[in-house]
């Protein structure tokens, strides 16, 4: 069994899920830093503009970024050599960020330390090689499935369309930074 504690956590994409992400990982003492668009000055959190930067100072990567032609296979072999032997990669944002045939091969070769996996990159297929493997978590993309989540998304989008309508500014408005 591992400990959480004092374990160095690289978040790629600190938009809302990964500011949700860091905040319960710093409930467990984990240092955080982060890999983003750009810098976002209204954290301390240590910002890498590299992944492979962050992956070489991280014991463990979460991807919460959404997928783009700038992320597609942004984990690469590089990165997931740099997390290293012990390293641990986690995805929670779209399966193809990560390229999928190198991390199957690092994981079975034992070039990372394990993988924790909600997406994958031809969903509904899976790589056959992650079920026979004990350092690997995964499950069925249903992160956003619960009841409280559904509640929440539904009075987010009543509340956008309400806003739109009486032409006061969106609850949820996107940015482009």
């Amino acid at each position: 069994m591992c400990m959480l504690k004092g374990k160095r956590i690289g978040i790629i994409g600190l938009g809302s899920i990964g500011q949700e992400v860091a905040t319960r990982l710093e409930a467990f003492g984990c240092s955080i830093s982060y890999n983003s668009r750009k810098q976002k000055p209204s954290f301390s959190y240590p910002f890498y503009s590299s992944v492979f930067e962050l992956a070489t100072n991280s014991d463990a990567l979460v991807i919460c970024c959404g997928l783009s032609d700038q992320t597609h296979h942004l984990i690469n072999k590089d990165v997931l050599l740099a997390l290293g032997k012990e390293g641990v990669i986690i995805n929670v944002g779209r399966g193809a960020i990560i390229d999928e045939k190198e991390m199957v091969q690092c994981l079975v070769q034992g070039d990372i330390g394990g993988a924790g996996l909600d997406v994958f990159e031809n969903e509904p297929n899976v790589p056959k090689e992650l079920f026979a493997l004990d350092n690997v978590v995964l499950t069925p993309h249903r992160a956003a499935f619960t009841h409280e989540t559904r509640a929440s998304m539904r009075e987010l989008a009543v509340g956008n369309l309400e806003a739109f309508f009486l032409n006061k500014p969106l609850l949820s408005q996107v940015m482009d930074n």
